[in-house]
């Protein structure tokens, strides 16, 4: 699902964590996480951070920083971190190089917007220091399970068989094998495939019934997941200096940009993925676009880009909706004409 897992992993569990009163998005990332006091990034709000306007840097290229001694081609106690098939990083790689070159990097742009996956990292940690559980067990909880939403999750290589995983890439530069099953982004691969902004494996009949819980207010199934307050809270957008929502994209106001796409509705929210795919949920038609495919496989592809094939196949989609809906509010229901009165005529 590569970044769509940000609005359907971290972002609900934000939600959930606001409602139970334990996560407040005005506190800061130093009153949660402990090694951030020391840096610049304590004083930050998750607000801030939620809305990419904490001023990270867009990127961080970790495949270039490692070196012969970070990896082995067999696992063992001082490599146990499988990054794909043949591939383990050494023993908390994560924790002692990542995170901190993460925790110190720039604090540049506070206050623009600027699209960081640090950001998910970052709420990723807080959710975890918050409810003791890594983030995929309490998603699974809490969403996918009662959503029955059997088929989503993280490391799908431990629960399907190969034949239900499409290929993620053929990677001849960094992992030197045919991906099956693993995480594409290479930051969320080398932290052990559970991170806050890629990882999540997921089909389409699964999301659907997650993001109707969320076109539904969170309600979906006799259950209530969400107030209604806080899922408009979270979808709406809540920037002054962009179109996005709290963990959610949204249309954009400038019709020109044609984002998502050309019809989408000012009350339409979502995300994209690197990986091709795409959720919008538009509002005002009751809709729920879903799109999945795999522009990296076998090597990575601009053509749906340079296509617009997910917005051409989403305007089909919106420009149907309202044809149905023109010709239902416009059709002329007549009455029969009445007959003349006769005396052949019943006057009841």
């Amino acid at each position: 699902m590569a970044s769509v897992t940000k609005i359907t992993a971290t972002t609900p569990v934000v939600m959930h964590l606001v409602e139970k009163g334990k996560l407040k998005l005005d506190s800061t990332i130093g009153h949660y996480i402990a090694r951030a006091r020391k840096t610049g990034m304590k004083d930050i709000h998750l607000r801030e951070v939620m809305l990419h306007q904490a001023g990270f840097v867009p990127f961080i290229n970790f495949p270039k920083m490692i070196t012969d001694q970070d990896y082995r081609r067999d696992s063992s106690a001082a490599f146990p971190t499988k990054v794909a098939d043949h591939y383990f990083i050494r023993k908390n790689f994560f924790k002692d190089f990542m995170w901190p070159t993460m925790l110190h990097s720039p604090i540049v742009t506070r206050g623009k917007y600027v699209y960081s996956d640090i950001s998910m990292y970052v709420m990723q940690a807080v959710i975890e220091s918050i409810t003791d559980t890594t983030l995929d067990v309490y998603a699974n909880n809490h969403f996918y399970r009662p959503l029955g939403m059997h088929s989503t999750g993280y490391l799908p290589y431990y629960k399907f068989d190969d034949n239900r995983i499409v290929p993620t890439e053929d990677d001849q530069t960094f992992r030197k094998t045919l991906l099956v099953g693993y995480v594409h982004d290479e930051g969320a691969a080398l932290k052990g495939g559970v991170a806050g902004h890629a990882g999540l494996f997921a089909c389409a009949t699964d999301l659907a019934a997650y993001y109707q819980m969320l076109l539904n207010k969170g309600y979906y199934g006799g259950q209530r997941y969400f107030q209604p307050q806080t899922v408009t809270t979270f979808t709406k957008n809540e920037s002054k200096v962009s179109r996005r929502g709290y963990g959610f994209d949204r249309v954009d106001p400038d019709k020109s940009k044609e984002y998502p796409s050309k019809l989408a509705s000012q009350h339409t929210f979502g995300h994209t993925g690197y990986t091709g795919t795409c959720v919008w949920v538009d509002e005002d038609r009751d809709l729920v676009y879903i799109f999945l495919s795999n522009r990296v496989n076998p090597t990575r592809s601009t053509e749906i880009y340079k296509l617009k094939t997910r917005s051409k196949i989403q305007d089909i989609l919106n420009k149907a909706i309202d044809d149905a809906g023109h010709k239902a509010t416009t059709k002329i229901k007549t009455k029969p004409k009445s007959k003349p009165h006769s005396q052949h005529r019943n006057p009841k």
